[in-house]
């Protein structure tokens, strides 16, 4: 694991989701918690700002990831406003937009190609690790505040312009369980290392991540098994040393490096190597 580099811009105070470009293999993209503009950024394996979309007609109510996939050769961001840490939303909103070429404009505005609002079947959920699986027309959402986690899906494209019903997938227990003395003392400490923050899943689909605030978990996804199963199965655990408080993660362009962020203004941003990392 190496820090490449500190997030540049001045605008980024906490990088709550992060995402690989579609259009460029060299370029990542991120945004900000909740209450901030609606605002997308982007910038390099190094952290440096190479541009911002502002997203149109739409809140940051609490945006918690970030993920990107392409359709037919056609780049889209997906944007989870997911985040919901009282649990008492009603529902909550996937917004995909077009991703944009920055190499003239640096200042794009962006209507939404289309959102999804949607609720959960056994009530509101806090979530805050969300990725695209365009193969199977969906998106995965995996919650935060209970233990074990629970998989959700929602359809990646509209079905209907009412309110969408999440499907329960189960409970992922490959993640550490955290012991009865770190729920004790994490009521004081605040520290919830355990809880995920982010998912995503490799260019290649042979790979998925799930991150916590001081881990990343990594999986292979099995031909012929669903990606449920897979993150049910073994995980080959990272720890991130000294850093705390991940918030964000992305695979590389070419699958073999998986990029960290963490909170804060300048956050680092970290890159491990996961080349032969998981045993045939």
């Amino acid at each position: 694991m190496i820090v490449s580099g500190q997030l540049e811009s001045d605008e980024i105070v906490e990088a709550s989701g992060l995402a690989r470009s579609q259009r460029n293999p060299e370029l990542l993209w991120s945004m900000n918690d909740g209450g901030s503009k609606p605002r997308l950024y982007a910038f390099d394996g190094s952290g440096f700002h190479r541009g911002r979309i502002r997203l149109d007609g739409v809140k940051n109510r609490d945006w918690e990831d970030l993920s990107s996939f392409a359709v037919d050769g056609t780049p889209y961001l997906l944007v989870a406003d997911t985040g919901d840490n009282n649990h008492k939303r009603k529902k909550v909103t996937l917004h995909v937009v077009l991703e944009p070429d920055l190499a003239d404009d640096d200042k794009v505005k962006l209507e939404p190609a289309w959102s999804i609002d949607f609720r959960y079947p056994d009530g509101p959920r806090d979530i805050e690790a969300v990725v695209a699986d365009p193969a199977n027309g969906r998106a995965l959402l995996l919650t935060k505040r209970e233990w074990p986690p629970v998989l959700y899906e929602v359809p990646l494209f509209p079905t209907s312009d009412h309110t969408t019903m999440a499907k329960r997938l189960g409970p992922i227990a490959s993640l550490s369980e955290p012991t009865r003395q770190d729920r004790e003392q994490a009521v004081f400490t605040k520290d919830w290392h355990w809880q995920p923050t982010g998912m995503d899943l490799s260019p290649d689909g042979r790979l998925a991540v799930i991150l916590t605030y001081r881990a990343v978990y990594l999986y292979r996804v099995e031909p012929g098994r669903s990606l449920y199963e897979s993150l049910s199965g073994r995980a080959y655990a990272f720890g991130l040393g000294n850093f705390r408080n991940a918030e964000s993660v992305a695979f590389s362009a070419d699958s073999d490096s998986i990029f960290v962020t963490l909170e804060g203004r300048h956050a680092p941003l970290l890159r491990i190597d996961i080349s032969g990392a998981l045993p045939e």
